[in-house]
């Protein structure tokens, strides 16, 4: 589930980038990546509290080294886009 989050999350990111570049309003993009990549983080710590109840010590040892750290990279990422396009619209406003 948390990948299709992700990768839905990245989707919408690339859509406030193009609205930016294009001088439309990215409020309703922004939103939803930032939304999407809230709920890929829910997700992969239920994935995660999933595998302790089952004992999964396994799965939790060949996981969650190496994807707690992309998470941080794609929540860092996404806040940047989203940041980005905000600074971008308000250099706009100001402007005007």
């Amino acid at each position: 589930m948390w990948l299709f989050l992700g990768a839905g999350a990245i989707l919408a990111a690339l859509w406030n980038l193009a609205r930016t570049s294009r001088d439309r309003d990215a409020s309703w993009p922004r939103f939803v990546s930032l939304s999407l990549t809230a709920l890929t983080v829910c997700a992969f710590y239920t994935d995660g509290a999933q595998r302790v109840l089952h004992e999964d010590w396994g799965g939790l040892m060949d996981i969650m080294p190496t994807l707690s750290w992309a998470l941080w990279v794609c929540v860092i990422a996404s806040i940047a886009v989203n940041g980005f396009s905000l600074v971008v619209q308000g250099r706009k406003q100001s402007r005007r």
